[in-house]
């Protein structure tokens, strides 16, 4: 029977938990344990005790099990069997883990059946030694990150699926918005899973939802996919002339301020009022009317156009003063009159009906500006003009 003096890791840092290949050691044998490592004794098959980092020569007084034994001394060196178990305490990252199958679930803006399924990664650490070894190592002599892994999917699986379904279902979560709620999923389901892994002595330090695969290539998600975005496709193009048309409207009010500020930036310097500048219209439109009786209609007197002309400058002045001038050289059309007795017209200045020979009772008027005569009298009250006999 070899005796083994030296005792250490010789696996890899992958590695969670390695079984010394050997079993048979002296109370004189050295046991070396690394940083972030764990030794365990195993004696007959039971947990015995455990020795953290540093190097240790294993001797009965600091073995306390190893004095019950009764060894056949040998040299001086008592031999004793044990199993000794390695555990790696630092932290085991960039784990990956990803759905088995699809997580059905009803999406709830369109009520649509689909499947999707999720993929991440994760870091784990031993919290408990003994714990790991008692339940769930047992005999094994390498527990690696993949087999690690392989023992936890189960209940990491249907962790992950349930509470994915049932969250996108309760807050109503659109699975094309699906992306921005990744680390909300990775925060609580860290939580989830916590205790099924510390159950086990196994820290879950970071759990991450890197990704959720949808199903494209499906006929009913492409399908719901083309009505989701057909519709913010119509809104989207209504917002876009919605602010087209504000931008237009807003063009043409700055045109508007800019054709204001132009004009007024004309008037001062050409020395003259809005006031009267609108007086000035109003004179071109009188002066463009073609009898004296419109100025009336327009309640507009004609001294007050020539005033307005004084006052604008000479251009308008003139423009009045040219209207006025014409508009005594504008013949004036006799008002029509009709036969009181057979409602003919009559010809203008008759005695006597055309039609049936009435004399006709016809009041004078003016020739000029056609006002009706009320009484006798030498001129127009209305015109001025004499009257004629």
């Amino acid at each position: 029977m070899e005796i083994i003096s030296v005792i250490k890791y010789e696996g890899d840092n992958s590695t969670f938990v390695w079984k010394h290949p050997n079993e048979d050691f002296s109370t004189a044998s050295q046991l070396i344990v690394h940083e972030s490592q764990e030794a365990v004794f195993f004696l007959n098959g039971q947990a015995a005790d455990l020795f953290g980092s540093g190097r240790y020569t294993l001797e009965t007084a600091n073995i306390p099990i190893l004095q019950k034994l009764k060894n056949i001394p040998t040299a001086g060196i008592s031999p004793f069997h044990c199993e000794i178990y390695f555990v790696n305490k630092v932290e085991q990252m960039a784990i990956r883990w990803g759905t088995d199958s699809k997580v059905q679930y009803i999406e709830p803006t369109y009520g649509f059946p689909l499947a999707i399924g999720a993929n991440g990664e994760m870091s784990l650490r031993v919290l408990d030694s003994k714990k790991l070894l008692v339940n769930l190592v047992g005999t094994e002599r390498v527990l690696s990150r993949d087999a690690l892994t392989g023992y936890f999917r189960a209940f990491l699986m249907t962790r992950v699926k349930t509470y994915i379904a049932q969250m996108m279902k309760s807050s109503a979560i659109n699975i094309f918005e699906i992306d921005e709620h990744l680390l909300e999923f990775s925060q609580a389901l860290k939580e989830k899973l916590a205790p099924d892994f510390a159950d086990y002595g196994i820290s879950l330090e970071r759990f991450f939802v890197t990704a959720i695969a949808k199903p494209d290539g499906n006929q009913q998600y492409e399908t719901f996919k083309e009505l989701y975005f057909r519709q913010y496709a119509d809104i989207a193009e209504a917002k876009i002339q919605q602010q087209t048309a504000v931008i237009q409207a807003q063009t043409e009010a700055q045109k508007t301020v800019i054709a204001s500020q132009a004009a007024a930036t004309k008037r001062q310097q050409e020395g003259y009022t809005y006031q009267q500048e609108r007086s000035f219209d109003v004179a071109e439109e009188v002066a463009r009317n073609e009898a004296v009786g419109q100025f009336a209609n327009m309640g507009v007197g004609l001294g007050t156009m020539v005033g307005v002309g004084g006052a604008v400058g000479g251009v308008v002045g003139n423009a009045i003063s040219g209207a006025v001038a014409d508009l005594g050289q504008v013949p004036t059309r006799q008002p029509d009159s009709f036969c009181e007795n057979c409602g003919a017209q009559l010809t203008p200045g008759a005695a006597f009906c055309d039609n049936c020979g009435v004399a006709v009772n016809v009041k004078p008027s003016c020739l000029k500006c056609g006002y009706v005569f009320e009484r006798p009298g030498k001129f127009c009250p209305k015109c001025g003009t004499k009257r004629e006999v």
